[in-house]
Order: C-alpha cells, then sequence, then structure tokens
C-alpha cells in the first residue's frame, strides 16, 4: 500500500474542473450525471464495469484499508444494483472512475448521507494501484467534492482515513481537508482494529478556498506535488 509510485511526469492539473454537467437540485436521483476533469471523467455505475471494479478493488494494496470488497463479479453487480437504489432513494451516490478517453472503469467514489437531508455526508474513494501517483485522485476528487455542495447540497462532508493510510491522509491533507479527531479501534480489517483520522471539510470553506485560488492566480501545479492517494473508508455492500 505504501510503495513508491513509479516516475511521474510533470503535467499540469488545473484547481478547478475543466467541466462538470450542471444538473438540478433534484436530478441526480434519477441517474448521476457525467463528470470531466482534466485526466478522469465520472460516470454512474453500470452492471458491465463488474468485472473490471472486481479486478481492481481485490487487490490486497487497494482493499487494505476499506470495507471487503465482494468477492466475485456476481458480487459486484448486486452491489452495483444497490448504488442504483440507494440513489434512487436519495441517500447515497457512486460514481465509476475512468481515464479520459477510456470507459474502464479504474475505481470508485462514493458519497453516503448521514443525515436525512444530506446536510452532512461521508465520502471514500478506491482507485487501481497502476494508477496511484498520477494526480487521478485529485483530478477526480475536486469534480466530487464541487458535486456534493454544489448539487446535492452537502454543508458538512466528513472522510475517515485509517492513521496508517498515509496516502490517503496526504491526499485528504493537500485537498484542504481538516483533521477533527482520532477515532480510536474504529475500523476492523482482517480481525485487526485500526485508528482512524476523521477529516472534514465545510462547504463554506471550500467555496472560500475556491475564491482564494482564483483571485490569487494560483499557478498550475504539477502532478509531482500532489500525494498519490490509494484508498480511503469506502463502504462496498454485497
Amino acid at each position: 500500500m505504501e510503495r513508491l509510485p513509479r516516475q511521474q511526469r510533470a503535467v499540469p492539473v488545473p484547481r478547478r474542473p475543466v467541466h462538470a454537467t450542471r444538473v438540478g437540485s433534484n436530478d441526480w436521483r434519477s441517474g448521476l450525471p457525467i463528470l470531466t476533469g482534466v485526466m478522469v471523467t465520472l460516470r454512474e455505475l453500470q452492471t458491465a464495469d463488474a468485472p473490471a471494479l472486481f479486478a481492481a478493488m481485490s487487490t490486497a494494496e487497494v482493499a487494505k484499508f476499506i470495507s471487503p470488497p465482494p468477492t466475485s463479479v456476481a458480487g459486484f453487480e448486486r452491489f452495483i444494483e444497490w448504488t442504483r437504489s440507494q440513489r434512487a432513494a436519495g441517500q447515497y451516490v457512486c460514481f465509476a472512475v475512468t481515464a479520459r478517453g477510456s470507459d474502464q472503469a479504474i475505481g470508485l467514489f462514493q458519497v453516503r448521507s448521514l443525515e436525512t437531508d444530506f446536510g452532512t455526508a461521508e465520502w471514500g474513494f478506491a482507485l487501481a494501484s497502476e494508477f496511484w501517483g498520477t494526480g487521478m485522485f485529485m483530478d477526480g476528487a475536486q469534480l466530487v467534492v464541487d458535486f456534493a455542495f454544489e448539487v446535492i447540497g452537502v454543508r458538512r462532508l466528513e472522510a475517515r482515513a485509517v492513521v496508517k493510510n498515509g496516502r490517503g491522509n496526504g491526499a485528504l491533507r493537500k485537498l484542504g481537508a481538516v483533521t477533527e479527531c482520532i477515532l480510536r479501534r474504529s475500523f476492523m480489517r482482517n480481525g485487526e482494529y485500526y485508528d482512524q483520522m476523521l477529516w472534514t471539510i465545510l462547504s463554506d470553506d471550500w467555496r472560500d478556498s475556491r475564491r482564494g485560488w482564483i483571485s490569487a492566480g494560483t499557478p498550475l501545479t504539477s502532478i509531482a506535488d500532489w500525494p498519490s492517494a490509494s484508498s480511503i473508508s469506502i463502504f462496498l455492500q454485497n
């Protein structure tokens, strides 16, 4: 999980997504829009994504700090159907991550409501290990956080990452999340309990940071400056 990423090229990554499809505040319940960034495209999961997700999420590196993934392609097909029912109920969204120019799913971003009105939500992500250190996480994360605040109407967005997960914690810090506390022995994996860090982003802080970057004329940043994220607190329903 903590292996060094392969050699990286300095490719500019803007602070703002290139394009994010605009939808009405309630439209996402009937179907997720396609969100397009510099390096990734986010879209709703499809049943045909099950084999690719099974391959990507089942490796020891990716699965180390997430809830146990489904143990078969059929299990991922059931998970995909579950994501649709939860989205229709207005309690959850799950985006497939694909590389620009490809439609193969290489990861997930999830946001689930912790309150009935989605005012407080938790998010998580997982990305196939061969794409760590490429900047794809930061590209997709900005799209998802924007969507949570500007479309769903989330006010407080939480994330939980195992303390030992250096990649995940570094990525959240770079994104602007704030550490609020340590949740002691709050996550169990393979019979072992782990402490987790509770990270939060508030909608007002996120909007202020966006305005600050724009007014300051913040220069583009190379991929080599971003942390290489892998996975945090993703929740997979079998």
